[in-house]
């Protein structure tokens, strides 16, 4: 088995630049061969053909197979329509999931873009810029499987109990310190999805507060030193300057904390499963089909994320239109 793995990883190391360099040399001797009228015309063509093959095979395809098994029963005989959408729809518990979504995309997003612009500029006058961020953007660096067990162990919860010692950190010092009673941050209902954002907003302060500190770079410091001269203070540079100027970048961001939000998965399988009303549309389109096998149903709820997704992509749509426009 071993030598099977060994083969198969050099080969692919070794065949994949092998084909890329081949397909390269043909495509070029093939364009060659063409009228030089005919150059310009094929060649984008051919360049991108892999690129297209790969988007149709991997994206294209599954979406249009999705939508097709939604209108199906599970066992992919009869034709329903749109009969499996509304049971869907009509199932309290992906009701919940959707709230739960709309938590996400409020309260993730919100934090994520307020955390990332906060520390960028605190980041930005000081002289160890670059230790500081590297240390908030480290959480980017590992997995939300890791990400969820670390924030599970901070997040553990002893009964208040004689003698028991609270081995989670937040239950330690919300109880050795302030003298209060332990919570159960996955498990109580009221604050266990705000617990699961936090994980999430943990690591993706860093990407947030990165990205705008290189917006705010290229703010011309003759703005702000002008408004200072004229009398205003910070924090009217920093709301009426600062913040104008990277609305841009703050949009761009935002965008993608917002399908990521819609998409949340691993953080809510690994620390709760989507038990203790936490499920989301993504975690809840898996468990109908590794679970429940109910392929249909998991079919429906995967084309409600892709209706949810498209005004996204629609608005970044537009706005990149804009931009080309007035350059």
């Amino acid at each position: 088995m071993d030598a099977q793995r060994i083969t198969f990883l050099v080969g692919a190391v070794v065949g994949v630049p092998v084909v890329l360099v081949l397909y390269i040399v043909v495509t070029d001797w093939l364009i060659r061969r063409l009228p030089p009228a005919q150059h310009g015309r094929v060649r984008p063509w051919l360049w991108v053909g892999p690129a297209l093959l790969l988007v149709t095979g991997f994206l294209i395809y599954p979406g249009i197979a999705t939508a097709w098994i939604s209108l199906l029963t599970n066992d992919g005989k009869s034709f329903v329509g749109f009969a499996n959408f509304g049971h869907v729809l009509a199932d309290h518990s992906v009701l919940i999931a959707i709230r739960n979504n709309v938590l996400w995309l409020v309260f993730y997003t919100g934090l994520v873009l307020v955390f990332g612009l906060i520390l960028a500029v605190m980041a930005d006058r000081v002289p160890y810029e670059g230790a500081i961020k590297s240390l908030i953007f480290m959480p980017m660096a590992i997995s939300f499987v890791a990400a969820g067990l670390i924030w599970s162990f901070m997040y553990q919860y002893q009964p208040n109990l004689a003698g028991v010692h609270q081995t989670g950190t937040l239950n330690a010092v919300w109880v050795n310190l302030l003298h209060q009673q332990p919570i159960a941050w996955v498990i109580d209902e009221r604050v266990n999805n705000f617990a699961l954002i936090f994980a999430a907003v943990w690591v993706w302060t860093g990407f947030s507060m990165v990205i705008t500190s290189a917006a705010l770079k290229g703010i011309p410091p003759e703005l702000t030193e002008a408004a200072r001269v004229d009398g205003a203070t910070e924090l009217q540079v920093f709301f009426r300057i600062t913040v104008p100027l990277l609305a841009p970048t703050l949009t761009v961001i935002g965008t993608t904390l917002v399908i990521f939000a819609l998409k949340a998965f691993d953080i809510i399988y690994v620390m709760t499963n989507g038990l203790y009303n936490t499920d989301v549309m993504a975690r809840r389109m898996y468990g109908e089909m590794f679970t429940s096998q109910n392929y249909a149903n998991s079919a429906a709820i995967a084309m409600l994320l892709l209706l949810a997704v498209v005004p996204v992509l629609i608005f970044n749509l537009r706005r990149f239109q804009f931009q080309e426009a007035i350059r």
